[in-house]
């Protein structure tokens, strides 16, 4: 018989003693097994007295003393005598070590109390709070690690800058391209065809530029970056966290946030706008198709009543639009990756946080900034 098996024989006779007879090693190797043979013993088998006879029995250890006590509680639940015969010295010993006053003292784990509506609103409040206060404290600091880092440039990490860079715009361009192309031929077809009506093709080309321009083309391109970059940003330092990288960088005399937020907030603020600027001709040329293609206009005529359409207001106020959206993105996704405690579960949660944080301050940020700029205009 190898090493790790274990068999069992059964004797009953007609007053109902059934005696069990474990051949082999009762450990945690086949713990399982010895656990399920509870419920086949007693359905089977239907014992009005149970004896376990441990004379064949060639090994020993806690876990298997954990299935003589699981036996014998499972008899005793049933009222059924039950009694170990030819247990050797060692055995007894082993078995002696199971503290069943343990076994079947009350848990000391908090239980989960389920809350009424009026607890579940005060409860997420009250975290709301936490949260806003967090947010502000972070952001605190990271300003403070901001002004420090430029008044000493020289100490800014440029390479991870660099990178950084490459990471949110380059790499994000594609996606920013292709969605914003698409945004604006929907948009140009779907006014075309109530502009038609009216004989006003020609500003289909002035609609698409303003609107991408002053609106769409920087909360677009910031609700992307939110997706691709701030939840990288808020995966990695929380990975780093649970691998207490950003411990080491403490102990080694870092300042955790200059070192991590820094770079990050740093190239999202300067390519964001760039994006934002990609953004917008992108979706002037998916415009461009439809007026083209559909409209009998012509190139040169779309691209004067663009230019016409586009004032030097717009432009720069997505742009100041942009590099406000930027910071935010790239300081929720760091605060939410510095919040990480825990496992894997935890960074999946941070990510999932700052992603919805992100898009949602995103949305207020231009709310607020179409009322300003409505009575700055």
């Amino acid at each position: 018989m190898p090493d790790n098996t274990v068999a069992f024989s059964v004797k009953g006779d007609k007053n109902g003693d059934v005696t069990l007879f474990p051949l082999g090693r009762i450990g945690l190797t086949n713990l399982d097994t010895l656990l399920s043979e509870i419920k086949t013993l007693f359905t089977e088998y239907s014992p009005s007295q149970l004896t376990v006879d441990l004379a064949k029995v060639e090994y020993l250890d806690s876990a298997g003393a954990l299935f003589l006590v699981e036996l014998e509680d499972e008899a005793g639940a049933r009222s059924i005598p039950f009694a170990v015969i030819n247990a050797s010295g060692n055995e007894k010993e082993i078995m002696s070590l199971v503290d069943r006053e343990a076994l079947h003292a009350p848990s000391l784990a908090p239980t989960e109390r389920s809350l009424n509506i009026i607890e579940q609103i005060g409860d997420e409040t009250i975290n709301g709070l936490r949260d806003i206060y967090e947010v502000i404290l972070f952001w605190g600091e990271l300003i403070f690690e901001m002004v420090f880092s430029i008044r000493h440039p020289w100490k800014i990490r440029w390479n991870d800058v660099i990178s950084y860079m490459k990471k949110v715009g380059v790499d994000g361009l594609p996606i920013v391209a292709l969605i914003s192309f698409l945004l604006g031929l929907i948009i140009a077809f779907m006014s075309a065809l109530q502009l038609k009506q009216f004989g006003a093709n020609i500003y289909v080309a002035s609609l698409v530029a303003v609107g991408m321009v002053r609106e769409l083309g920087p909360i677009i391109t910031a609700i992307i970056v939110a997706g691709r970059s701030g939840s990288a940003f808020a995966a990695e330092i929380g990975t780093m966290q649970v691998n207490e990288e950003v411990d080491a960088l403490i102990t080694m005399g870092f300042n955790p946030i200059r070192f991590l937020a820094v770079p990050k907030l740093l190239a999202c603020i300067f390519v964001v706008p760039i994006l934002t600027g990609f953004s917008n001709i992108f979706a002037i040329m998916g415009g461009m198709i439809v007026g083209v293609v559909g409209l009998n206009l012509t190139i040169f005529t779309y691209v004067q009543k663009t230019m016409d359409a586009i004032v030097m207001f717009d432009v720069m106020a997505g742009i100041v639009k942009s590099i406000v959206f930027a910071a935010f993105i790239a300081a929720i996704g760091c605060q939410r990756g510095f919040k990480v405690r825990g496992g894997a579960e935890a960074v999946g949660n941070a990510t999932t946080s700052a992603v919805v944080s992100s898009i949602f301050l995103i949305v207020v940020i231009d709310s607020t900034f179409a009322i300003i700029l409505h009575y700055i205009q």
